[in-house]
């Protein structure tokens, strides 16, 4: 078994060197280098970067950049990039760089070029998109396609729905776009109220066709398509898939021709770039949808060519390290100020914490030192009238991403000074913070004196110190929400090669769903349950005796 890094002399530096700095405020750092922005920020691909915010010294990133050196981080890097199988548990090569690879240059696995395969399937994409933008796919009734409703869950909804809807302002009209995961009938029934059959198009994206979710949903939609048009045989006109089973997918009706294909080193939450962004496509049409892929493509020359104490996602995932692992910091908070960002924190919990929520290396030994920490968050603006109380006053260490447009997608006057103002205020005072004395001297200019003063005075502390990064884009265009997701993705790479873990397999996802199709049955059993611990034969019979009234 090879040494967990934890016991090596960079990780230890690295625990003392913590220590030191435990007890500095951030504002101290500040007022000990007046030129800490230019210090600590980068530019890369649309994107500026300012980490100054962050509880580190130029001490701190030498000592991150060794710990880099010392994972081997480059190499690892190239073998990524270059198709070898870094998904060592499935065997498989993690090649999401390959979908939006623009220079089109050889990309080799198991010693053959994927890239042929790759361009084959953007042809037909955009094959496909431009004759339903065109509104030249008609239905089985003769009409054009108005509605587009995706059917999958995970990676193949998550991703896609996240995108639509950060790119909204390049929707291609008159087409509005549905996206159901959930098994529970609700979801699925309140969409099909307001579509029409005969101008709905489903995409059915699952790899095997056979997700329990999916085909729930595909299944229902059929059953609704046939009744309201009379005919299974509209079934070909209404629904494509997005799938590699051909059998399935032609036994659903789907005429084969109309299949898209991706391939197994395509991991789920990493597919938007693949045919599973059929729907993006087809929303955005095939020029954004580039755009798109040019926007991480970039990102990912970025990563793969830039030294590591200038490589934006190698600092992001750096300091996600050091937060984690060294100042006990179980959670980080994504904070878009850009409402068209609305599920991008959604996207960012699949990506990261099915990607680094592992306590096992990929040689197979547990781990000792904290790994994934868990992501959420929500619009920043939002945010503040929830539970921005606890970043400012709590008692948790939360870094935060603040995410920041310099242009709305949708300008009206005004209103994005205002954005700007709040999303500048809230990452200065979570730093700055304000003193008992501060607080004193400006309640004193309210008029508050004496033994009510001092009463309010606690009450209006903030203690500061939270670490921020702040992302700054001109405009959310295609092109920057594709360099912004590729961001994310290398960052959570990063992290993973630091804690020696496998960012690309979800073998916790496995043992849950085994258990749901066995308690599939149980359900449909009249006897009572026996077999299982006494909350669960408490439950299961509690709900059988509910279903059977």
């Amino acid at each position: 078994m090879s040494v967990l890094i934890s016991h090596t002399p960079i990780w230890q530096a690295l625990q003392t060197h913590q220590c030191s700095l435990a007890t500095v405020h951030l504002r101290d750092l500040f007022a000990q280098d007046s030129q800490r922005f230019s210090h600590f920020s980068l530019n890369a691909c649309g994107l500026l970067l300012d980490f100054s915010k962050n509880h580190i010294t130029h001490e701190t990133l030498h000592l991150l950049l060794n710990l880099a050196k010392q994972v081997e981080l480059e190499s690892h890097i190239e073998l990524l990039f270059h198709g070898d199988k870094v998904n060592n548990t499935e065997h498989r090569a993690a090649l999401h760089t390959a979908l939006r690879n623009r220079s089109h240059y050889p990309i080799l696995v198991d010693g053959q070029d994927v890239m042929p395969a790759v361009d084959a399937v953007l042809a037909k994409m955009r094959e496909f998109s431009d004759v339903v933008n065109q509104g030249k796919w008609l239905g089985f009734t003769g009409k054009p396609i108005d509605t587009v409703v995706n059917i999958g869950i995970g990676g193949s909804d998550l991703g896609p729905l996240m995108v639509v809807r950060a790119l909204k302002a390049y929707h291609c009209q008159p087409l509005k776009a549905h996206f159901v995961s959930n098994a529970d009938s609700t979801q699925l029934a309140e969409i099909l109220a307001i579509c029409n059959p005969e101008t709905t198009l489903f995409i059915v994206a699952s790899k095997t066709f056979s997700t329990q979710e999916t085909l729930l949903n595909a299944h229902s939609a059929r059953r609704w398509l046939i009744e309201k048009l009379g005919s299974a045989s509209a079934v070909a006109r209404h629904f494509v898939a997005v799938s590699t089973n051909k059998e399935k997918v032609q036994a659903f009706g789907i005429d084969t021709n109309n299949m898209f294909a991706f391939w197994d080193w395509v991991g789920g939450r990493y597919s938007l770039w693949s045919a599973i962004g059929l729907s993006i496509a087809v929303m955005i049409g095939m020029d954004n949808f580039e755009q798109l892929l040019a926007g991480a493509h970039a990102l990912d020359q970025h990563f793969a060519t830039a030294p590591l104490a200038e490589n934006m996602p190698v600092i992001l995932g750096l300091l996600g390290v050091w937060y984690s692992s060294f100042w006990s910091a179980h959670t980080q908070v994504i904070l878009p100020y850009d409402v068209a960002l609305e599920y991008f924190p959604n996207h960012l919990q699949q990506l990261v914490m099915e990607s680094l929520g592992k306590n096992v290396t990929k040689q197979g030994q547990f781990v000792d030192y904290a790994t994934c920490p868990i992501s959420w968050g929500t619009l920043g603006n939002n945010g503040q009238h929830a539970f921005y109380q606890l970043l400012h006053q709590g008692t948790q260490l939360v870094p935060a991403d603040f995410l920041v447009a310099i242009e709305s997608q949708q300008a009206l006057d005004e209103h994005q000074l205002a954005v700007l103002s709040n999303a500048l205020a809230q990452s200065h005072v979570l730093m700055q913070g304000r003193t008992l004395e501060e607080t004193r001297i400006a309640l004193q200019a309210t008029g508050l004196q004496g033994k009510a003063l001092e009463e309010a005075v606690p009450h209006r502390v903030f203690k500061g110190n939270q670490p921020s990064n702040t992302l700054v884009y001109q405009k959310l265009t295609p092109q920057i929400l594709g360099a912004l997701i590729a961001l994310y993705e290398h960052k959570t790479f990063v992290q993973s090669v630091c804690w020696g873990i496998n960012a690309f397999d979800q073998w916790g996802v496995e043992l849950g769903k085994q258990v749901a199709s066995k308690f599939l049955i149980e359900l449909q059993k009249t006897e009572p349950n026996q077999d299982y611990n006494a909350s669960t034969n408490g439950l299961l019979n509690y709900v059988k005796t509910k279903l059977s009234h």
